[in-house]
């Protein structure tokens, strides 16, 4: 049976104001939730130096590309993945005016990258990059599907994050592409990196948001207290993001596995229709949450 492929146009948008230089965005804008808002905030710590590694992983092998088709992809995704850094270091930088130690963060996953870029081989890093892709992909369905994730978001925070995951899912085959086609990697170094990629995240998700909330002043009694209850939130038998991030980690294990066999978010056409002509990414997001489930 023939596989059905879903594959968006690559769009790169460019000058997008977020509104980040003002101080009024709540500490904790998800909600008013201290574990939610910390969890997503440590992670897109990460994402300025995370994308820089991803553009110069897959750049490793663009001089080897004679494809028309993918060297203009590779183009589109070098160019929405450093536009992606530029606005989360914007965001880096409202965060630590409110006082988090950001730069204790992104030190950290600067030594990361660069270890990864001078100690593993081109093929190891575009595989790692490939699988973090598929994980960045997921951020669409995991957080926009369904309206309760992000019900009570600040509107600013939820913008910047509805478009980076419409265009993650736009360019999701691209490294992919690059490491099957290109570095030639197999199986088993796919299926080693994702599980490499998986161990790495859920690790940093649970320990960084502590951090986070250390700085924010919360005793220790105070942090527990906020992760248990962003448990239910996380791990919940219903609705917990992590059991729905499992079935779709599982499907990159699959042996025919290609990004482009998973559809795009439902809601995905409501937000192009809210930024329309006017490339107003606060209206794309708002129709993309009235859309959800």
């Amino acid at each position: 049976m023939t596989q059905v492929e879903h594959k968006e146009p690559i769009q790169v948008r460019a000058n997008l104001d977020f509104g980040f230089e003002s101080d009024d965005i709540p500490r904790y804008w998800l909600a008013g939730d201290p574990f939610r808002s910390r969890m997503v905030d440590a992670v897109q710590a990460t994402f300025p130096d995370g994308e820089r590694y991803f553009i110069a992983s897959v750049n490793a092998f663009r001089k080897d590309i004679t494809d028309p088709a993918l060297l203009e992809e590779v183009k589109d995704f070098s160019q929405q993945e450093g536009h992606h850094g530029r606005v989360h270091t914007d965001y880096n930088d409202r965060l630590q005016r409110q006082g988090v130690n950001v730069r204790a963060f992104t030190k950290h996953t600067q030594k990361l990258t660069n270890y990864r870029l001078k100690h593993y081989s081109a093929s190891y890093n575009v595989a790692l990059t490939a699988a973090l892709e598929h994980f960045t992909a997921m951020l669409a369905e995991l957080f926009f599907a369904r309206k309760q994730v992000m019900a009570g978001a600040d509107e600013r925070v939820r913008a910047m994050l509805a478009w980076h995951a419409i265009e993650e899912m736009e360019h999701k085959a691209v490294a992919f592409d690059v490491m099957q086609k290109i570095a030639k990697v197999g199986y088993f170094k796919r299926c080693l990196a994702m599980t490499h990629a998986t161990l790495s995240f859920m690790l940093f998700v649970m320990i960084a948001p502590w951090f986070m909330l250390k700085m924010d002043g919360l005793s220790f009694g105070g942090r527990l207290k906020a992760y248990g209850k962003g448990m239910a939130w996380m791990f919940g038998p219903r609705n917990g993001i992590f059991l729905r991030m499992v079935g779709m980690i599982a499907h990159y294990y699959r042996p025919g596995f290609h990004p482009t066999h998973l559809p795009s978010v439902h809601n995905y056409q409501a937000w192009l229709d809210g930024y329309g002509e006017e490339q107003d990414p606060m209206a794309a997001s708002r129709a993309m949450h009235a859309a959800a489930i």
